[in-house]
């Protein structure tokens, strides 16, 4: 079985993504993704944001997520990822704060008080960080594009083998088993 290419970090029409949820699916179907993590910012939510998420469809897995606004020493954004009994908890784009190493570190260790962080991108808008990839962070690393338009969609991402259920990536990116990727 090949592995699954997965986008975690993805915005639509939702927040402030230029593609509707329905055409975000279609351009990462397109660019033969396996699933796709619809990611909207917590504060431009409506209340039935779910309802509006496009339906899983052959051979592609929708899952439901809100990268989360966190303030901790100004803000910082987490992705809380769903399926269908887990929840993956990212931290995104360390790369964008502009911290140094150390103060990272303690602000990792304060979300991680408030959040079960599984996760940590090393990557931003789909640039490759390396900074961040450092065996010190202990947290799983993982690639995303963070994607708000067509052009930003598919620029990195991970792989995974295993199953195409939501619980079971959950777990295998918890596990350490996700391989970041990038174009």
């Amino acid at each position: 079985m090949p592995p699954l290419k997965i986008a975690l970090h993805a915005h639509s029409t939702m927040s402030d993504g230029r593609l509707a949820p329905a055409q975000l699916a279609d351009h990462y179907q397109h660019l033969g993704f396996d699933v796709l993590a619809i990611t909207d910012h917590d504060y431009l939510l409506r209340p039935n944001w779910r309802d509006l998420l496009p339906p899983s469809r052959d051979g592609l897995l929708i899952l439901p997520g809100v990268e989360l606004t966190i303030h901790e020493r100004g803000y910082i954004h987490v992705n809380c990822i769903y399926g269908e009994r887990e929840t993956l908890h990212v931290f995104n784009h360390p790369a964008e704060y502009d911290l140094p190493f150390g103060d990272l570190q303690q602000i990792l260790a304060a979300v991680a008080k408030k959040l079960p962080l599984d996760a940590i991108e090393i990557s931003s808008k789909g640039f490759y960080t390396p900074q961040w990839n450092d065996p010190r962070l202990p947290y799983p690393k993982v690639a995303s594009d963070d994607s708000h338009t067509a052009l930003g969609c598919g620029r990195a991402w991970i792989e995974l083998e295993c199953a195409r259920d939501p619980d079971e990536i959950i777990r295998a990116i918890r596990a350490g088993k996700a391989v970041p990727r990038f174009v």
